[in-house]
């Protein structure tokens, strides 16, 4: 091989020389003592030579010619991978995008599409009356809703609800309580065509907090898919805890003894079908909202106390998702041939944010089943191209895949496999065509529809070494984002040929970002280290009716500060290293942060799921397992820092149970009432 590249190179320079070059070669000739030969002495040469050799140069010039012009090339980074981002004067040490205008920030991408209802408009007219929203059954192909017939009924709907006494304007909150489906866009959309506001509800709060963002968003129209959920709202209305409501309208068919229920305590009970029925007839110009105006109120579930409504007005969410663009534009423009799976929590911003990138762009959507462990049977029927997860989904698809390599040999195949593919992957190269996407991971790629070309991970921090393994057995682009639902979704994102794991990109172009000292633990902006702030179009304009909890988090000069401690690497890229809180303090004085331990022993093998547990007025006192105290040692954890007890369970946290939030982030203070009477065993134990 090495013979044939040096032969074929040689030939391939000599059929390249220009008649210039040539003169100047010929020019040094008298100085050096060297001679160059003449065209006719080259062409002397190869009629020398016998044919069958003539043949298998011209051969071999042909096979190194395709190589060439097939050979898997990086992916050209839009800025340079050394320096992602740079320090802003006048802004107290931000630093902002190395993409885009320098001297703003970034509002939107597209002139006609700078809010959502625009872009949906936007949507349209590239798609025509292509394919937009579907959904299957079981065992079933996709049946998809056009754009016109999405459109269609959004203005039926909206129109329908204003005949019934609501109003087109940004005061006006509509909840939708309901699964991912079509018929939660279609309301969604319904509200933008005519200026009112999308306020999502999701049974994983709890009863309390339903009635909470109930009230505290003076909603009278909630929107459910099912039954099940009206029930809900009726049992909160006839215990007098949410007198406001006054109309729900389901997507699902129902039995009329609802109705009947609903009469009772002065509840009109509709159909979906019923509200577009009456919108058709008594159908309503479109009310198009403004940048300004408010879109979505979305409660998060936080950690603690009532949960807290961040107000994204259209410009917050549309200058969002054009700093997702204008990063990746240059390299993974979304386009009409586009199609997203959509499982996680449409109540959730960086679901429905995603999911406006591809309706902006003519894309399609396809919903899941319902039910999770369906997921790879739709992924293999809709044959996605866009992949929106969540950590834990990416770590149990990594240990999937290792489990099938059941012997050390496989093992190491499979080790071997990926780290060829990690070293392209290193070079910025990605690829799902190499030999050992054939002989390895075509299986891997297929399992998941085949045809997956970007995968977007964020909500919480991703493991590097799964992110790693990932990106080479995938063969598609992998973005990490970071963010949070105050400033939309996102505020920094992997830069397109950076796929170095360990960080979470540069500042997205739409914001700033600095980083303020936490001296109470030792972080301090001048090393580099602090709480992560942002500021930006996309930061909100504050929580619902809660200025005390406002100006907690939206300092006067417009930093939203994040409570998460990050780090700036020498690339301009961030790395999260810290919480601020989710600490506890132990009797010797120092501070405990469980979420970074958790982040370590979640990598033992034997380990499905934990939660670190801790109480400043109590020593942990029992060495755990060796193998969370070899990765604890491994990765710098500090003895304090390591537990002493642990408790095996043998029920998944999950949303179900109530011990995970809607993103699959653990619910911290549910867990510890849930396992109250276990912590205090093992803080009065003596032995496992």
């Amino acid at each position: 091989m090495l013979a044939f590249v040096l032969v074929s190179g040689s030939l391939w320079i000599i059929l390249e020389l220009s008649s210039t070059l040539m003169e100047k070669m010929q020019g040094q000739e008298m100085m050096s003592g060297l001679r160059i030969p003449e065209m006719d002495d080259i062409g002397q040469f190869f009629s020398s030579l016998p044919t069958s050799t003539l043949v298998g140069i011209g051969a071999l010039t042909a096979v190194l010619a395709y190589w060439l012009a097939t050979r898997p090339r990086p992916i050209d980074p839009p800025c340079n991978l050394q320096h992602q981002s740079e320090e802003v004067p006048h802004e107290g040490g931000g630093r902002r995008s190395m993409m885009g205008d320098k001297t703003k920030l970034m509002t939107h991408y597209h002139d006609d599409a700078r809010t959502l209802y625009e872009a949906f408009q936007r949507g349209l007219h590239i798609s025509g009356d292509g394919p937009c929203l579907g959904s299957r059954l079981p065992n079933q192909p996709y049946k998809w809703i056009s754009y016109k017939e999405v459109t269609a009924r959004a203005e039926h709907l909206g129109s329908g609800l204003l005949h019934q006494g609501c109003q087109p304007n940004p005061s006006q909150f509509i909840g939708v309580f309901a699964q991912n489906r079509p018929e939660w866009i279609i309301s969604e959309l319904a509200c933008y065509t005519y200026s009112m506001v999308v306020v999502p509800l999701y049974d994983t709060l709890g009863p309390d907090a339903i009635r909470f963002i109930i009230n505290t968003a003076d909603i009278s129209t909630v929107i459910c898919d099912k039954a099940e959920k009206a029930q809900v709202l009726l049992e909160n209305v006839e215990r007098k805890e949410t007198p406001g409501l006054r109309r729900i309208i389901l997507m699902d068919a129902f039995d009329p003894t609802l109705l009947e229920r609903g009469k009772s305590c002065s509840i009109h009970v509709q159909a979906m079908q019923e509200i577009e029925a009456l919108g058709r007839e008594h159908h309503r110009k479109p009310i198009p909202p403004a940048p300004d105006d408010l879109s979505i109120v979305c409660f998060t579930s936080g950690t603690t106390g009532n949960p807290k409504g961040v107000m994204l007005t259209h410009g917050n969410v549309v200058a969002d998702f054009s700093g997702f663009l204008k990063v990746t534009d240059k390299v993974i423009f979304p386009n009409q041939d586009d199609c997203l799976i959509s499982f996680l929590p449409l109540a959730h911003m960086f679901e429905r944010l995603i999911e406006s990138v591809v309706y902006c762009h003519g894309g399609r959507i396809g919903f899941y089943q319902g039910d999770i462990r369906l997921l790879p049977d739709d992924m293999k029927a809709l044959r996605p191209t866009i992949f929106p997860v969540v950590p834990r989904l990416l770590n149990r698809m990594h240990d999937k895949i290792l489990s099938q390599a059941n012997s050390p040999w496989k093992r190491w195949l499979l080790n071997f496999a990926a780290k060829r593919k990690g070293a392209e992957v290193s070079r910025g190269v990605i690829r799902s065509d190499s030999i050992w996407d054939k002989i390895f991971f075509s299986k891997i790629q297929n399992s998941l529809g085949g045809r997956l070309r970007m995968i977007i991970t964020g909500a919480a921090p991703t493991s590097p070494t799964v992110l790693g393994f990932l990106r080479a057995a995938l063969g598609c682009q992998v973005y990490e984002a970071y963010g949070q639902t105050e400033c939309t979704a996102g505020c920094t994102y992997t830069t397109p040929g950076d796929w170095t794991p360990g960080h979470v990109g540069a500042p997205l172009p739409c914001n700033l970002i600095k980083l303020v000292d936490v001296a109470e633990k030792n972080y301090f902006a001048s090393k580099g280290e602090g709480e992560v702030c942002v500021k930006g179009p996309n930061v909100f304009k504050g929580y619902l009716k809660d200025p005390e909890r406002t100006a907690e988090t939206l300092d006067p000069d417009g930093w939203l500060h994040t409570g998460d401690i990050g780090k700036w690497l020498p690339n301009g890229t961030l790395k999260i290293i810290d919480r601020k809180k989710h600490i506890f303090k132990l009797a010797q004085g120092e501070y405990i942060s469980p979420d970074k331990i958790e982040n370590i022993y979640i990598r033992s093998e034997p380990v499905a799921q934990l939660y670190v547990h801790g109480d400043s007025l109590q020593e942990l006192k029992k060495a755990i397992l060796e193998d969370l105290v070899r990765l604890g040692k491994a990765s710098g954890l500090h003895s304090f820092e390591q537990v002493k007890n642990i408790y095996v369970h043998s029920e998944m946290f999950s949303i179900q149970n109530g011990l995970l939030t809607p993103t699959l982030k653990a619910k911290r203070p549910e867990l510890k009432e849930y396992f109250k009477e276990k912590i205090e065993e093992l803080y009065n134990s003596t032995s496992m």
